[in-house]
């Protein structure tokens, strides 16, 4: 059984930008009681020459909705980085899940093996699809959501693993085994 490309790519970002608005809704709820100014939660960083918190959601919003737009083969929006607060990146969260939205899934599924290229300022790389998805598009995707979720965590906002998870529905359990021996 082969995997699909959409559920692995635009399927997984969508599920995990949830999470990191509800990540977020936290940060805001842990600034309230705790008398912190937001602002500084959203220009934390984990080291000195990492980017701040605000930067890790507008690398998240650019990889999913470059993935998603390199994938399917279309032009991904282009949103200014000028978010400065948590309800200015709560929305860029938002409108990249709506542009998700809009990519269409078989295109997305019959790119395993097209070719996908991608422009930096130093060079130019090409992948198939699906090596595009497994070794630059998801990790990249999930190496800033995760920082994103270590700098709230470094700064004290109360969130755990399941939370980085998101929640999921129980999983369905087995039916009780009846002992038949001994």
């Amino acid at each position: 059984m082969s995997l699909s490309i959409y559920p692995s790519s635009v399927g997984a970002m969508t599920r995990m930008l949830g999470n990191l608005s509800a990540l977020l809704d936290a940060a805001v709820a842990h600034a309230e009681a705790a008398g912190i100014d937001p602002a500084t939660l959203v220009a934390a960083r984990l080291a000195p020459d990492m980017h701040p918190l605000s930067s890790q959601i507008q690398l998240v919003s650019d990889t999913a909705k470059g993935a998603g737009a390199r994938l399917s083969g279309i032009e991904a929006p282009s949103f200014a980085d000028t978010e400065t607060t948590f309800p200015e990146l709560k929305e860029r969260i938002a409108r990249t899940i709506a542009f998700l939205g809009t990519v269409d899934v078989a295109a997305v599924d019959a790119s395993q093996d097209r070719i996908v290229t991608l422009k930096t300022r130093s060079s130019t790389m090409t992948f198939t699809g699906s090596d595009y998805l497994t070794h630059f598009a998801l990790p990249n995707f999930y190496f800033h959501v995760s920082i994103a979720y270590a700098i709230l965590r470094a700064n004290g906002v109360p969130i755990g693993k399941m939370d980085y998870l998101g929640n999921r529905p129980a999983a369905p359990q087995p039916e009780k085994q009846v002992q038949l021996f001994g």
